[in-house]
């Protein structure tokens, strides 16, 4: 049935929460450098809505508050 090859059961995965949509955050701001540095990797690339666990709409504001803040050198567009 559902085993791997160790003959272990399969744990199932939680499904993760938005964390905006917990905050009730209404909008996200682009100037909280060190919000925004969260979900971004370690080689400045946006991370996308499977790994952060952010719902779609919280996801599209947060791409726009990144690109914003990098326009304006808060963030970085690449890590050396």
């Amino acid at each position: 049935m559902a085993y791997e090859k160790g003959s272990r059961p399969m744990r199932k995965a939680r499904k993760k929460v938005c964390a905006f949509c917990v905050e009730k955050v209404e909008t996200i701001d682009y100037k909280d450098a060190a919000k925004l540095r969260r979900y971004t990797s370690d080689r400045a690339k946006i991370l996308p809505r499977r790994v952060t666990g952010t719902c779609a709409y919280h996801q599209r504001e947060l791409t726009t508050a990144i690109k914003r803040a990098r326009q304006i050198a808060l963030l970085p567009y690449t890590n050396d």
